[in-house]
């Protein structure tokens, strides 16, 4: 089933069901939070939170959305990818459980010919929230899922909340059954590749308050009325429906790899796991088709290439497109060739790529243009260098890697592999250096610009009068004054309720974003006032700047307050900071001095910090630097601060971390004496224990000679670890056997699916290979050319294909000979060309045949005269494809 009538039905069938269709919002985002429109419900936010009065009670909708968070992570999965159409269907006060689970099931149950997407029942996995027992139950009464196909997850998986107080609920989601192939049984819990999420049902029928994270808050009642909000992934069901592999193998994306594929003469297998071959060029193909189709739809919703927000985002699509298509070996212009196969593959659905085309396709061209140009003018450069270095007999310098970077645009991993080429190597450390230094100035920058929009001149006014005086040292809470309040960057007399500000106080409790440290927040109140703190930053040296929000009354710029930090919040980034400080020492115990910090960030509940190391830490010295921590913390050392001159501190050892311009009298933070004893100006407990406990959650590379460890602490990392214990417990009941065996059978598992699945892959070559001897008879001749034209039907991928027809030409020995094999993979046709040397001296070529049954399969292909392949989209062409190849070589 094509994409255009996935969601022609799924339309059809809710305005059956008395929703009102609404066209998809722009992928620009309404919202000034958000760059691009992220999620099917973003356009009905207003509706679902009650800020305004919904047109009507039902709605359903398929609306695209940009996501480019995990951009890297594209092609390399089945489910990454930047743009995507979410199918929704809400109900605002209407409809609730019951309706949608009914419609959820009616719509993928429903037969084809009835409007339906024809799922059998019985592929169908259930989640719901672990406490949600109605809908567990409707589930039961409605649709015939048997209660073992159902299962329950805790909130960070199945229970919705925007992050803020407001309405929420628990989610029931559905799951497609892939098949054993795909991983192992146990439905979404034991596996969510074999079991894929296809559609979420949100029920919002709370209202919550004191946000603390995902999975912590306040439930203060039901809300009047109830909501329902859910998602289907449209590509993830055209996978299920079209039976491909991954969301880029679909109808509207597959197009433009498989033309990536003839333009690059590379041969797609639909590799997924980095131990194929294939699988880097496979990644690049699939970035490409990706990504053009995500440039094609953002500048068909009026964005243009820039050097920032929605620009920049199209700007590194295209050129990361570009970029792949040359490391496929393709260094001219591609985007004429692969844009309009994007457009075509979209237009059924959104005419308006088609239709705006010219001016869609100027401005892409022009932005690869530009791109090349840059490639062009670094290339020279980048020859230049080379020539000077190899005269010199020195690798390529950092800084002219460096210059090239930053100057042209040219991306290092581009002069790495020309520099190779060129038989030289580069000083990437060297490098690596200069683009820290970069950073550190850029970071430098940013701190100088952290009143926002503000006119600095208004904060040096303020700064005039003195120094904040800062007493959240000693005082969660205290009076003071209100020495201005700064609004649009100019100093204002008053705010208002609802009034976005930024206030300056002559003293403060609340501690200024600093030193890895994250802000406080809390309120500030008075007479008839009161202002919720939500940052607060130090825009220039001595002046903390709050800002936050009026919530009720007047507040004048001269006004006495009454300052109350977030006690709750404060103490966990203590827990937080004091466990970053605890961490770095764990490191010098256990690495040595050489493991420096690099950079960190604290805030309630968790900390990361960035170290200076060479290499990945394994798991037993990761095991040993949380072992450490945890001594620590159970230790109850107590934590000092100190206020003593620089070179006083110096000469105690102290640490100075974050690269600042130390004043005459700094503070040092010990821990346990000389055990830890570290330069900081940020918060801390008294006394080690008070941290309760850490939990390291992963370490990774940062860059060359950096790594990174990230941990919770406190409560967060109780939470943790209660879940990784809930899920080693519910392995040892899916697999029966105790924690301790857990690993071996899981081990033991999966070397028994590889031998399977080698037995398989063994098995089927023998049988190619027997069939090879019997095809050998049914050898025609073709105008003096002895050819064998063979339908192989279902085959595991090209290269049975190729191994059948390469054994064949070796049996049909040295007279003109000529192989065409096809078959089908994956429902997409392929086929194979093999020629021997008699046969191409008389002027029959293997690429010249793959062209023509590639066009036929509707598809391309290509390769040398010797052997070559194409595919296409129909399978049902293939004996017309073999007919046309022999009918070739008989009219050469």
């Amino acid at each position: 089933m094509k994409s255009q009538e996935i969601t022609k039905r799924w339309v059809d069938f809710f305005v059956s069901k008395g929703h009102t269709a609404v066209p998809s919002a722009s992928l620009v985002s309404s919202d000034p939070s958000l760059l691009f429109t992220v999620a099917g419900m973003v356009p009905f936010i207003p509706y679902l939170t009650a800020r305004e009065e919904p047109p009507y009670s039902r709605a359903t909708s398929v609306q695209k959305c940009i996501r480019t968070g995990d951009i890297e992570e594209v092609g390399k999965t089945a489910r990454h990818g930047t743009f995507f159409q979410m199918c929704g269907n809400f109900s605002f006060g209407d409809y609730f459980k019951e309706d949608a689970i009914k419609f959820a099931f009616e719509l993928l149950t429903k037969s084809v010919d009835d409007g339906g997407y024809g799922l059998p029942a019985e592929r169908l996995w259930v989640t719901v929230y672990e406490e949600d027992d109605e809908a567990k139950e409707l589930w039961l009464k409605n649709t015939g899922i048997p209660a073992e196909r159902i299962q329950r997850m805790g909130k960070s998986d199945n229970y919705w909340h925007t992050g803020q107080p407001g309405p929420a609920g628990p989610c029931s989601e559905i799951y497609y059954d892939r098949g054993p192939e795909y991983g192992i049984e146990g439905g979404p819990i034991a596996d969510e590749t074999r079991y894929i999420e296809i559609w979420n049902l949100v029920f919002m029928q709370y209202q919550i308050e004191n946000v603390r994270s995902k999975v912590d808050f306040d439930i203060v009642g039901e809300l009047p009325n109830k909501n329902i909000d859910t998602g289907l992934g449209m590509e993830r069901l055209a996978m299920i429906l079209q039976g491909v592999e991954n969301m880029y193998e679909t109808d509207q994306v597959r197009p433009v790899i498989d033309k990536a594929a003839e333009l690059s003469g590379k041969e797609y297998t639909s590799a997924e796991t980095a131990e194929d071959p294939h699988h880097t060029d496979d990644v690049r193909m699939r970035v490409v088709a990706d990504h053009i189709r995500s440039a094609l739809m953002l500048i068909a919703d009026g964005v243009a290439p820039s050097n920032e927000g929605r620009g920049y985002v199209l700007r590194r699509l295209i050129r990361r497109a570009v970029r792949a298509m040359r490391l496929l070996g393709v260094e001219s212009a591609c985007l004429p060739e692969l844009l309009p196969v994007s457009r075509d593959a979209m237009k059924g659905v959104y005419p308006v790529v088609d239709t705006d085309f010219a001016r869609i396709s100027r401005i892409a061209y022009a932005e690869e243009k530009a791109f090349l140009r840059t490639i062009a003018s670094g290339t020279a450069r980048l020859e230049d260098a080379v020539a000077e270095s190899k005269a010199a007999g020195v690798p390529l310098s950092g800084a002219d890697a460096f210059t090239l970077h930053d100057t042209y645009g040219f991306p290092i991993d581009l002069t790495l592999e020309m520099a190779e080429e060129a038989g030289l190597k580069v000083d990437e450390a060297g490098f690596r250096a200069l683009m820290l230094e970069q950073r550190q100035r850029a970071q430098a920058d940013a701190k100088g610009k952290k009143g926002g929009h503000a006119d600095l001149a208004a904060y040096q006014e303020l700064l005039g009068e003195g120094d904040t005086v800062f007493t959240g040292y000693d005082e969660l809470e205290g009076e003071s004054r209100v020495r201005g309040i700064v609004s649009g960057g100019r100093r204002i007399s008053h705010a208002s309720t609802g009034d976005e500000i930024e206030l300056v106080l002559n003293e403060t409790p609340f501690y200024a974003e600093a030193g890895g440290q994250s802000a406080d927040t809390g309120l500030i109140t008075g007479d008839g006032f009161v202002v919720e703190v939500l940052d607060v930053q130090r825009p220039v040296k001595g002046l903390s700047v709050h800002k936050a929000i009026v919530r009720e009354g007047e507040i004048a710029g001269d006004a006495l307050v009454r300052a109350a930090v977030d006690r709750e919040r404060r103490h966990a980034a203590e827990q937080a900071h004091t466990g970053t400080h605890i961490v770095h020492a764990a490191l010098h115990q256990i690495l040595g001095p050489e493991a420096t910090q690099r950079g960190s960030f604290n805030k309630a509940g968790y900390l990361r910090f960035d170290f200076a190391w060479g290499e990945g830490l394994s798991a037993a010295t990761r095991s040993e630097i949380e072992e450490v921590s945890n001594i620590a913390i159970r230790n109850n050392y107590r934590v000092d601060t100190k206020v003593m001159g620089l070179a006083e501190a110096k000469a105690l050892g102290a640490m100075a971390l974050f690269g600042e311009n130390y004043g005459s009298e700094v503070r040092v933070v010990e821990i346990d004496g000389a055990w830890s004893r570290e330069l900081c100006g940020g918060t801390h407990v008294s006394n080690t224990s008070l941290i309760g406990s850490l939990s390291l959650l992963g370490e990774q590379s940062v860059g060359s000679g950096n790594r990174r460890v990230e941990a919770f602490v406190g409560l967060d990392a109780f939470r943790h670890l209660a879940a990784e214990r809930a899920l080693v417990t519910e392995l040892t009941e899916l697999l029966k056997v105790p924690s301790g065996q857990l690993a071996d059978r899981i081990s033991s598992t999966l070397n028994k699916l590889k031998a399977t699945e080698k037995e398989l892959d063994r098995l089927r070559k023998e049988q190619l290979a027997a069939a090879a001897a019997n095809l050998v008879g049914t050898a025609r001749d073709a105008a003096g050319v002895r050819v064998i034209a063979h339908d192989a039907g279902q085959v595991g991928g090209a290269d049975d294909l190729r191994n059948l027809a390469l054994d064949l030409r070796n049996r049909l020995g040295s007279e003109a000979s000529t192989v065409a094999v096809a078959g089908v993979s994956n429902d997409r046709p392929i086929i194979l060309v093999a020629t021997n040397e008699a046969a191409r001296e008389i002027g029959v070529k293997a690429g010249a045949l793959v062209k023509i049954a590639a066009g036929i399969l509707g598809g391309g292909g290509g390769g040398k005269d010797d052997v070559a392949q194409g595919g296409g989209t129909d399978a049902g062409k293939v004996t017309d494809a073999l007919s046309a190849v022999v009918d070739a070589i008989g009219k050469r």
